[in-house]
């Protein structure tokens, strides 16, 4: 691992997110490097890096997002790249990490694909990584490098606490999310429920208990990610059916596959507010959608790398 100050620092990026690179080079006052991502007719991809990187600290923001082979490969090949330009320092940003799901054996016969990516993001030579709500945080310890891992509760904790809303109870949807339920809870001060749920057998309708008392109460439900948003949704319905007066849903990965935006329409969600950690496609922003950037949050941390100062600090 090499130390030390470094003179400079480029920010670079694939085709995954160029908005969020941009927004964050332009907080730290710099402009994108000058990298070409493309792919041969044969589908393979090639990187083309523009300008040198001869001892520099490097920053490639990628979230692995849809289409997430090629946001991999992508991040994988401008890592060897910088390595084989002589790059001082490679930091591999990756706001949203794919493959997080399968993060242990759940049954026989089982791939550990969080393990497996961490393993080539290693291999291909970066320095250390830096994401944003892993879906399991012990993945930190797959990597054998330095991993930041910034959380985004502070962004949606003060969009709410901005918003005053009133009898708030905040919900975690399956017993997976509690944790982040009670992080949550916490600075707004108030109780948490549970939304439990289970099907008799399958293909029969789920059955859904909610622990805790939501009756008369402003419901936020709470999670990582929503991808076909079919948990959240039918949490959703089931507080709003069971006597909460308006129901929020927030989540800091906005995957969105799928049939979610139909399912988000059609649900007891009055809004849904998520971090743009991942691209969200203009005809997927309803009006139920609210999107906040972790820009500033990752310009933030980024800069603190740099100059080799504490990142914990940003979330006393």
């Amino acid at each position: 691992m090499k130390s030390g100050a470094f003179s400079d620092f480029k920010i670079f990026t694939g085709n995954s997110h160029p908005a969020l690179a941009e927004e964050v080079a332009k907080i730290m006052g710099k402009p994108l490097g000058k990298a070409t991502v493309s792919t041969f007719s044969d589908g393979e991809i090639s990187v083309n890096l523009w300008e040198t990187v001869r001892g520099m600290d490097t920053y490639i923001v990628q979230p692995t997002c849809n289409p997430v082979n090629n946001s991999l490969m992508e991040v994988l090949i401008m890592i060897d790249a910088m390595k084989r330009a002589s790059a001082g320092r490679i930091n591999a940003v990756i706001p949203y990490y794919g493959y997080a799901r399968q993060d242990r054996k759940a049954k026989a016969r089982d791939p550990i694909t969080a393990k497996l990516v961490a393993d080539l993001i290693v291999a291909a030579g970066a320095d250390r990584v830096v994401t944003m709500d892993l879906h399991a945080a012990q993945i930190q310890g797959y990597f054998n490098i330095p991993v930041d891992h910034l959380v985004g509760m502070p962004i949606l904790v003060k969009y709410f606490q901005d918003k005053n809303l009133e009898d708030l109870v905040i919900v975690s949807p399956d017993h997976g999310s509690v944790t982040r339920a009670r992080n949550m809870a916490q600075p707004l001060n108030a109780p948490i429920a549970i939304v439990d749920k289970r099907r008799p057998e399958p293909n029969k309708s789920e059955i859904m208990n909610i622990i805790g008392d939501i009756e008369g109460k402003t419901a936020i439900l709470v999670d990582d990610m929503i991808d076909t948003a079919g948990t959240i949704t039918n949490a959703a319905n089931a507080l709003k059916g069971l006597g909460a007066k308006e129901v929020y849903a927030c989540a800091t990965h906005p995957i969105l596959s799928g049939p979610a935006i139909e399912r988000i329409a059609d649900s007891a969600i009055k809004e849904l507010v998520l971090l743009n950690t991942a691209p969200i496609p203009e005809e997927k922003i309803i009006d139920k959608i609210k999107v906040l950037s972790v820009a500033p949050l990752f310009a933030e941390a980024m800069m603190r790398i740099f100059t080799n100062d504490s990142i914990s600090k940003l979330f006393d």
